[in-house]
């Protein structure tokens, strides 16, 4: 029998797969399971256990950003730049958002 804390987690957790790359990617927040307004700005933890991995990758969503924003703080757009697959997978939830790696180097 499945307990139903395996079923319906306190905490919202995806386990993450990208060209044979696993890893976690989790929140601490658990209204990001019930509460759709704490969508707008919040954190992920990701965790590969790679060993270029030092320590968990605290990354900052922004659901309500427009792509604009994103190129003023990050190197100027340009077309077919590519992201990483990781916040490819965090769009596939949360359309447009944009994904501050806070400092580390995108990874996965």
């Amino acid at each position: 029998q499945v307990s139903p804390a395996l079923r319906t987690p306190l905490l919202p957790v995806w386990l993450c797969s990208a060209s044979g790359r696993h890893g976690v990617l989790f929140g601490t927040d658990s209204r990001l399971l019930s509460d759709w307004k704490c969508e707008r700005t919040f954190h992920l933890y990701f965790y590969s256990g790679r060993q270029e991995q030092t320590q968990t990758a605290r990354l900052t969503i922004d659901t309500h950003s427009h792509h604009w924003e994103e190129a003023q703080r990050e190197e100027p757009c340009r077309p077919g730049k590519r992201r990483p697959a990781l916040e490819m997978a965090i769009r596939t939830k949360w359309a447009g958002a944009t994904v501050s790696w806070n400092g580390t180097d995108p990874f996965f």
